[in-house]
Parts: structure tokens; sequence; C-alpha cells
């Protein structure tokens, strides 16, 4: 059973109701969002999706292109529904970051392929490659984009010792960009366990 089902119309808040509440849901999404962000050395995030952090995108959606028709909400419900989890899988955007503008094209440049060689393990596991950009082709054979959506898909084995409380390391290995953490901070190893599903 997935713990993270599709988000539908019934689940939004319509244009009115979101303008109450927005404050204190935008303040309930940014403290969760602290638990769903690995930094992978200075230049590399991964920013974990889920169910929540997805709706609050479609809401503000909505509400900044001012979105009530019926065709509009499902084009955002679309588009945004693939990157909840499955209950079998994590689910990021990747996100490479320089702050000077001349060293991020450069780097783009030098890093093309960087999004299928990041990694994560869990202690007794193979390492875990992603698919990468399967919505659309992000990259080209002389430069990367700056942001990619990757899925990891994960074996019954390793959800079963991740609800153990099996340690989680993470990594890079790109010949231009080559990091290892050893083990992916608490809150964060916490909060993704919630995304699987229990392996009987």
């Amino acid at each position: 059973m997935n713990l993270m089902p599709k988000l539908s119309r019934k689940d939004l808040y319509s244009l009115e109701e979101y303008s109450e509440i927005r404050d204190d849901f935008r303040t309930r999404v940014m403290a969760h969002k602290k638990n769903r962000r690995l930094d992978l050395g200075d230049n590399l995030v991964l920013f974990f999706e889920d169910r929540l952090v997805m709706h609050y995108q479609i809401q503000e959606m909505l509400k900044a292109e001012k979105i009530f028709d019926a065709d509009g909400i499902q084009e955002e419900l679309d588009a945004y529904n693939p990157l909840i989890p499955d209950g079998t899988n994590w689910k990021a955007t990747m996100m490479i970051q320089y702050g000077d503008v001349a060293e991020r094209q450069q780097m783009l440049t030098r890093l093309v392929g960087i999004e299928n060689q990041v990694w994560l393990q869990i202690t007794g596991h193979d390492k875990v490659y992603p698919v990468a950009d399967e919505d659309l082709e992000r990259s080209t054979e002389d430069k990367t984009s700056a942001v990619h959506f990757l899925r990891f898909e994960l074996t019954p084995s390793m959800i079963a010792d991740i609800h153990k409380g099996a340690t989680i390391s993470a990594g890079v290995e790109h010949q231009h960009y080559n990091m290892t953490l050893d083990t992916i901070p608490g809150n964060v190893a916490e909060s993704l366990a919630q995304d699987l599903e229990s392996i009987q």
C-alpha cells in the first residue's frame, strides 16, 4: 500500500481558502522541508519530494496563476503528482548551485552526466543510482542542466533494513565532482524512512 496516494482536486484548497491559511501552511511546509534537504558537498543539493511538498507547490502555482478551472487544476496535478514517492522509492529534485554565473556555466559543461552518478547506499546493500529525468531530457552531450529530477528505486530488503534503523550514506562519483557522505543527517534519514511502506 502506497503511504502517499496521489493528490486529487478534493485534496486542494480553493483560492479563497488558501489565501486564509497560506501563512500557517507555508510555515509548516518550510519546517518539514528542512528534513528533506541533503547537501552533497558545497554545490549539489538533493531536495526529497513528498505529498506535503507537492501539495504546497500546486497551491502556490494555482495562486500565482489564478487557476480555478477544473482543466487548469488537473494540469497542475498531472505535473506534480509524479514527484510523489510510491512507497518503494525516493524522489528528489537535484540542484547544481554555483553563486558565480560564469563558474556555474563552466561547471555545467564539465559535469555532464552527473545526474546518473549520484548514489545512496543502505548499509549492507549495493549503491542505488537514480533513474534521472523521466519526464524530459535535461542535458545535452555538451552541458548538463542545473536542475534534475531523480528517482531512487529500493529493494524490499533495503526498505526492511531502513525501517530497522540501517545507516544511509550518499555520494557522487563524477570525475569533476567526487564526494562521499558516510552518514546522512539523522533528521533526513528519519523523514525518508517515512516515505517507504513497511515490507511484511
